[in-house]
């Protein structure tokens, strides 16, 4: 087996044979007439013409011998049969392309269409062009790229080579592209907020740090899809909006979170949290039938059924049914004590923090889907109390697969209420609390000015991850990768 120097040697030999007889192997202009995919919608009309069309694309595959040669065509649209003849080319038309042209090379040919005795649907070239050389040969076809490192490198490659992927990553733009639909069917705008922030704001998490240098002065990539954004145009007089947008944590990695990701984010006003989950179920049963044509699920461990009624369960009752604790009843020892019986490990040393990790050990287990309600207001410093109890909130979390898949809330909207709890998300942020919430003062001088009663929900990729049973990384189309060499 010939080394891949060796390979690339005799490839640009072949490039200079091409430049010696005058073809340019990097051409502009394609004569392309028909996409692949127009050329088997319209085959039939084509062949009973006899009609002569340019079609283009990557050669996957080359076969036969002597005076004939079939190719396959590959254009991101379709595959297609190309048939080259000795005696329909001309000898040294037909020997060029022997000469220089390898599996990956980008070719068109002017063929007219016909079926092969074997049933193919075919071109047969009259004429061809060469429109990229190629150096450097595909992965074999069935044996691919196996090491995963390789496999993400060259994900470009992964996706030509491998249909799997390829059908995974339709998925997830289908995936987007019915929830953008879905919104827009409701009544809700597209928008566009900032993802560069003086202080991030709309979750809790630990953003990445860079600096403006005309302003001089330090800002944030965002961690949520514009959440106080979104909420100012509720009070500029918008009254539904959504953003599918990228957000950025400088956290870990797992199979259900990257640094890097796609949520959207919608908020609608004169809406509480109620109406948010009617929305959010209809939403992710539209996504499913749409997208994978089922409602029913398994992955990783977990059976669950969007179809089928959706449960709602409390935040205080579930955690205190599987540890013993009540979150609004316990103290800070007490939690930490609980967690090291049940050999969690955590981070952080605020209470809001330990709380939460209690509840994602007990998380773990629902397969869902189920609506979680009923979150203390320690966890939930955007969303509005409960007029029955002051400590707990208007907020839902959908459970499926043991994990988080979206969250909403009936939005805070009283300027002193909202201030209080910034205050005290800013003494967890002086207690070490990387993922407390930056204040954002301006966001509280525009609730002073008024915001309606508002709705806000949000979800992101990990919930294509869990309907596809792959890590998120799967799903990506390019993850982050180290630099070669570094460690």
């Amino acid at each position: 087996m010939s080394s891949i120097e060796e390979i690339k040697d005799i490839r640009l030999k072949k490039l200079e044979l091409l430049k010696e007889k005058g073809i340019n192997p990097f051409p502009a202009e394609s004569f392309r007439e028909l996409s692949l995919k127009e050329v088997i919608d319209s085959f039939e009309s084509l062949q009973s013409s006899s009609t002569q069309k340019w079609i283009a694309g990557r050669i996957m595959s080359i076969r036969g011998q002597g005076a004939i040669l079939f190719v396959t065509l590959f254009d991101g649209t379709a595959s297609f049969q190309g048939l080259l003849k000795k005696d329909v080319l001309g000898e040294e038309t037909f020997s060029l392309f022997n000469d220089t042209v390898d599996i990956g090379d980008f070719v068109e040919i002017k063929g007219t269409f016909f079926v092969t005795n074997r049933g193919e649907k075919t071109a047969e070239a009259q004429e061809w062009r060469m429109l990229t050389k190629t150096l450097l040969p595909l992965p074999e076809k069935w044996h691919g790229l196996k090491d995963i490192e390789e496999r993400f490198r060259k994900r470009y490659l992964d996706i030509l080579v491998d249909g799997e992927v390829r059908d995974l990553l339709d998925k997830k733009m289908k995936f987007w592209e019915v929830t953008r639909n879905f919104m827009k069917e409701k009544g809700f705008v597209e928008v566009e907020t900032p993802t560069l922030e003086v202080t991030t704001g709309g979750a809790e998490a630990t953003p990445f740090k860079t600096y403006n240098e005309d302003f001089k002065l330090p800002v944030y990539l965002r961690i949520s899809v514009g959440e106080l954004w979104q909420k100012r145009l509720m009070s500029a007089g918008f009254s539904k909006i959504f953003e599918i947008g990228k957000v950025y944590r400088n956290e870990g990695s797992d199979q259900n979170h990257l640094q890097e990701f796609t949520n959207m984010e919608f908020y609608w006003a004169y809406a509480n949290y109620k109406d948010g989950m009617v929305l959010s179920e209809e939403l992710y049963r539209t996504i499913a039938l749409q997208v994978f044509g089922k409602t029913d699920f398994e992955t990783r461990g977990h059976k669950f059924d969007l179809g089928k009624k959706w449960e709602v369960i409390d935040y205080r009752d579930t955690i205190k049914k599987e540890t013993g604790i009540d979150v609004l009843d316990t103290t800070y020892d007490e939690i930490k004590k609980k967690l090291d019986a049940l050999e969690v490990v955590y981070d952080g040393n605020t209470m809001e923090r330990l709380v939460d990790t209690l509840w994602k050990y007990c998380r773990r287990k629902i397969s869902g889907p189920v609506f979680l309600t009923g979150h203390p207001k320690l966890v939930s410093p955007l969303s509005k109390s409960m007029p029955s109890n002051e400590e707990l909130t208007e907020r839902f979390q959908i459970i499926i697969g043991g994990t988080e898949v979206g969250n909403g809330f009936s939005e805070l909207n009283d300027p002193i209420d909202q201030a209080q709890r910034f205050n005290a998300q800013q003494e967890l942020l002086k207690a070490g609390d990387k993922e407390a919430m930056m204040p954002d003062w301006e966001f509280v001088e525009m609730l002073e000015h008024g915001m309606p009663p508002t709705c806000g929900f949000g979800f992101g990729e990990m919930l294509f991850a869990f309907m596809a049973d792959k890590p998120i990384r799967e799903t990506q189309f390019f993850p982050l990768m180290r630099p070669k060499g570094i460690e």
